[in-house]
């Protein structure tokens, strides 16, 4: 957790129920606003016996906050896009406050977590909500670079916060 926070008393909302799915999400070629969300949120277990099975384990945690990104509405079904004729999702996020420092480390989280879920045709893009970030342009581009992504998760200490958003046990 950072000292000295940003946002010191962010708006924290209720969790919206989750439906249970027993299919495999990677099997289909067809992509659903709703799987993204639940894999965003979800973690496909499959067994010896080639059963797949979502077990809901730990929502992405604020850099910043011991709040998930769903409570805190910087993510909701609503910013899933997916365009199959075209083979692009577009997620798109709202940081809290417009300055916000973690935005890079937000969407480097969606993006791990999203990272191998999808048909190889298909482009992922990570965007900050239009007007909801001051450096918004720097922010997505950064986000969408792939040599950029790469040489931040090489970063140990990056790496690490992300690792601790992606499975933290404080929600």
């Amino acid at each position: 957790m950072t000292l000295g926070l940003i946002n010191a008393n962010p708006v924290v909302h209720a969790k919206k129920e989750r439906i249970a799915r027993t299919d495999d999400l990677h099997c289909d070629d067809n992509v659903d606003p709703l799987d993204i969300y639940d894999i965003l949120f979800a973690i496909v277990v499959a067994f010896d016996l080639g059963v797949g099975w979502i077990h809901f384990v730990r929502d992405i945690r604020d850099p910043e906050h011991p709040y998930s990104l769903e409570q805190l509405s910087v993510l909701s079904e609503e910013s899933i896009t997916v365009d199959e004729k075209l083979g692009r999702i577009l997620i798109t996020f709202t940081p809290t406050i417009q300055h916000c420092s973690m935005a890079t480390v937000i969407g480097l989280c969606l993006r791990v977590k999203l990272k191998d879920c999808f048909p190889p045709h298909f482009k992922v893009d990570i965007k900050v909500a239009p007007g909801s970030h001051a450096d918004e342009e720097s922010v997505n581009k950064q986000l969408n670079d792939k040599e950029r992504v790469a040489a931040a998760l090489e970063n140990p200490n990056l790496r690490q916060l992300v690792d601790e958003c992606l499975y933290s046990n404080d929600l």
